[in-house]
């Protein structure tokens, strides 16, 4: 990866690679940049094979130490910065790192986290403020870094400043070599039994991805355009197409280091990307801003939405939107998984099949398989997605049995993905997808995995036992709802959820906490004595009325 970036940077050294609140960093000025920390990284003594934790939102400093990690052959595990105390201890054991890289903002929690780890970890921390240009800095130290300042308080934490003026200089790095089978990257997927998973990617998986996607993309991809790139790097979709997929392109970046509504349309209006790349639910809000209504929207060439279903409904609405607001485009939906990356399928540029997903990325095969047997099915039979490709992971951090479930050679002698979706495929090759086998919760983008909040919710001592489901929600497409039955006694009260949520804070990431906690005397049961989440599903969305219900 940090090749094709190197490789880019020779080609257009002086274009702009990422601004940042309109401070503009040429690809010169990123290479150098990315080998200073390179050797302020290995300086530190990390070395090729070494895991570093990145827990850090869309700044300078992430791509910087991103990369730089790549360049000494270093692996980068990408984690949310909103992540739990408790689940931050889980992904620093996992991966085993070295050293964890955070910003001062998050500090408290991620130092609370190391004092949990069973093995050494260095704290390296870094301010919201350095990157900024001058007025803003001191603007943002006046208004909240203030609050930060104090941080860390880790005896044998580095400051960014420390740890970049420790590189040495004279220090020789090995040269870069690519190794196809070797993790660069470790991205998490929960799992059914609510324990995460660190999924291995590799070099080839993010290139390949990245060239894939400007393929299917269809038009112009290269310098003097720009992307505005809201999706977090710790998130597939926003560190392979926001991120990567443009950087080594010539696409300028434009880096929102957090998302609201309102600023995503300041940022449209004053800095008017020509690509943008998101969720639903982004979308979905943007139709109701005030700030847009008599907007201009012409400088748009292409907006891709993932991480959820676009329902037809929506991408309706959107439409003609962007059609109202002078823009000659329409929205396109991409499907994946992280663990191929991110998007493997895209909606073609001037073809649209309501319902579809769209057609495989180049170089990737889709097939609709029976899920009992794995037989290969006609076009038009609901079955199974399944896919191979060169974006599809290595496996699962040491999980030799997850990885085998989910990766599978079939009689081609290829390994296959089997992505747990159900869905069909036309006689044109054209992608349907019907709705997830796992159980699976997607608010604001994120995947939220109910087993492990019920894991959690039922270590409560006053709790006998519970059920996580996704609500419908007009902002969030679905809100995090928990049913909880108490033991014998044990009074369903206000006191009694502030009890259940403090424990949840403690494992579980903000934006996957429930937003409400319903108590019940029992729950609906099937025939083998599991909770029946289904009925509790179709009850909510009865609730939430007939459009949420058909979506």
């Amino acid at each position: 990866m940090y090749q094709m970036i190197e490789r880019i940077s020779h080609v257009f050294p002086d274009a702009p690679a990422y601004e940042f609140y309109r401070r503009t960093v040429s690809y010169r000025s990123f290479l150098e940049k990315i080998g200073h920390t390179a050797r302020a990284f290995w300086s530190a003594g990390i070395r090729p094979g070494d895991r570093v934790t990145i827990c850090l939102p869309n700044i300078p400093q992430m791509l910087h130490a991103f990369y730089a990690l790549n360049r000494i052959g270093a692996v980068a595990n990408m984690i949310h910065p909103l992540s739990a105390r408790n689940e931050i201890i889980f992904y620093l054991n996992l991966s085993r790192s070295k050293m964890i890289f955070t910003a001062d903002l998050f500090c408290e929690n991620v130092e609370a986290a190391i004092a949990g780890a069973d093995h050494p970890v260095t704290l390296l921390v870094t301010r919201m403020q350095e990157e900024l240009p001058p007025h803003l800095a001191l603007l943002y130290v006046l208004k909240k870094g203030k609050e930060y300042l104090r941080f860390p308080k880790n005896p044998g934490a580095l400051t960014w400043k420390k740890f970049l003026d420790n590189a040495d200089p004279s220090v020789s790095i090995p040269e870069p070599s690519f190794d196809p089978a070797r993790t660069s990257v470790i991205l998490y997927s929960g799992g059914t039994s609510g324990t995460p998973k660190g999924i291995c990617l590799t070099d080839l998986n993010f290139n390949a991805c990245a060239m894939q996607a400007r393929e299917a993309i269809g038009m112009e991809f290269s310098k003097g355009l720009t992307m505005l790139g809201c999706m977090p790097a710790f998130h597939g979709f926003g560190l392979g197409i926001n991120l990567h997929a443009v950087l080594i392109h010539g696409v300028c970046c434009i880096l929102m280091p957090t998302f609201n509504s309102k600023s995503y349309a300041n940022m449209l209006l004053k800095r008017k990307p020509n690509f943008i790349a998101g969720v639903p639910t982004i979308f979905e809000a943007l139709l109701h801003l005030d700030q847009l209504k008599n907007a201009d929207l012409g400088f748009l060439k292409g907006m891709f939405c993932g991480g959820d279903s676009l329902s037809v409904e929506l991408k309706k609405k959107i439409d003609a939107f962007l059609k109202e607001h002078g823009a000659s485009i329409q929205v396109r939906e991409g499907y994946g998984l992280t663990e191929c990356v991110t998007a493997s399928c895209l909606t073609p540029l001037d073809t649209y099949r309501e319902g579809s997903i769209g057609i495989p990325f180049p170089d990737t095969e889709y097939r609709i398989v029976n899920p009992e047997t794995g037989e290969l099915l006609p076009p038009g039979e609901e079955g199974e997605i399944i896919l191979k490709g060169p974006s599809v992971m290595l496996g699962y951090l040491d999980n030799p049995e997850e990885t085998a479930q989910t990766l599978r050679r079939r009689e081609d002698g290829d390994l296959w993905l089997y992505t747990g979706d159900l869905g069909t495929m036309d006689r044109d090759g054209y992608v349907y997808f019907r709705q997830r086998r796992k159980r699976m919760i997607i608010t604001n983008g994120y995947n939220v995995y109910p087993g492990q909040i019920e894991n959690v919710i039922d270590s409560c001592s006053e709790v006998s036992y519970s059920c996580v489901i996704g609500v419908p929600d007009p902002r969030r497409m679905q809100r995090v709802r928990a049913y909880v039955v108490l033991r014998d006694g044990v009074r369903g009260d206000d006191a009694c959820r502030e009890r259940i949520m403090k424990e949840l804070k403690l494992h579980v990431a903000a934006y996957a906490l429930p937003k409400e906690i319903l108590f019940r005397k029992d729950l609906p049961k099937t025939l083998v004595g599991k909770v029946a989440y289904r009925l509790l599903e179709e009850e909510a969305a009865r609730e939430a009325g007939p459009t949420a219900a058909a979506r």
